[in-house]
């Protein structure tokens, strides 16, 4: 099972679960924490072979990653922890992961919070990919994935973004880097769907102004799904939960305090 972390306000109140990026760890909500435990029970999970959950690699010997099996392991998580039904938040490609389970488990999913989300990779991101794959055993992982982070997060003001990323990515082995780049370099057509398809569940996208390579995407895509909004925050880049997370925690708390209203 994924390592977890879980904050306990009451039993009688809502779940919210946090789902990191590729090469981040729980960690990166670290400023989420204090703010979200005041009204909600908190859930925070290690995706696979990221963080504390490396063990699950060994244990399982999985070999090719998909995003219905990533999913079935946050999953298994929230069954294990009795949690019928949860606000999930996620940031970058944590956000496909939330979009996949709410695909197959519908009443799971209370809302989704998708910050910084990938929901399409443009022409500059697929070149990116695609070179990234051919060259994903020749060149150290860290190397290409510090060029990344470059280039999705290329101001001074992403600084803490890129820093904080590249060192939990540090933590990764290259095997596992490998199967999660490989997955990444073949998600479009699953992106295409969801792009096309409103599954129908409150959804906010929170969006940095600065995120030239994933906003143009997902403001065009809530011109067309009914259930979804979007918040644009100002000089903010991609990794909105660390750059402005002030803004992120009461933009996102007031939503969720919107839906129940």
């Amino acid at each position: 099972m994924l390592n977890y972390t879980t904050y306990v306000l009451d039993e009688k109140a809502e779940w919210v679960t946090f789902v990191h990026g590729a090469g981040g760890s729980s960690t990166i909500w670290y400023k989420q924490i204090r703010d979200f435990k005041e009204h909600y029970n908190v859930l925070l999970v290690d995706l696979r072979g990221h963080g504390k959950s490396k063990k699950i690699v060994q244990s399982k010997k999985l070999h090719r990653y998909t995003f219905h099996s990533i999913g079935d392991d946050v999953i298994e998580t929230l069954d294990h922890l009795n949690i019928k039904s949860t606000h999930f938040i996620g940031i970058s490609l944590g956000t496909i992961i939330i979009r996949e389970i709410t695909e197959r488990f519908p009443e799971r999913t209370k809302s989704m919070i998708m910050g910084g989300a990938v929901m399409k990779l443009n022409l500059r991101g697929q070149v990116l990919m695609r070179l990234g794959a051919t060259f994903k055993s020749v060149i150290p992982y860290l190397v290409l994935y510090k060029f990344l982070a470059f280039v999705i997060m290329p101001k001074k003001s992403h600084k803490e973004s890129r820093v904080l990323f590249i060192n939990e990515a540090k933590k990764l082995y290259q095997k596992e880097f490998i199967r999660w780049f490989k997955l990444v370099s073949e998600v479009n057509p699953l992106l295409a769907f969801f792009r096309i398809k409103d599954v129908g569940i409150p959804t906010l996208y929170i969006m940095g102004a600065e995120d030239h390579m994933f906003l143009p995407s997902i403001t065009k895509l809530v011109e067309n799904h009914a259930s979804s909004q979007l918040i644009v925050v100002p000089n903010c880049g991609h990794v909105v939960n660390v750059e402005q997370s002030e803004i992120f925690n009461t933009k996102v708390i007031q939503y969720l305090k919107g839906l129940n209203r």
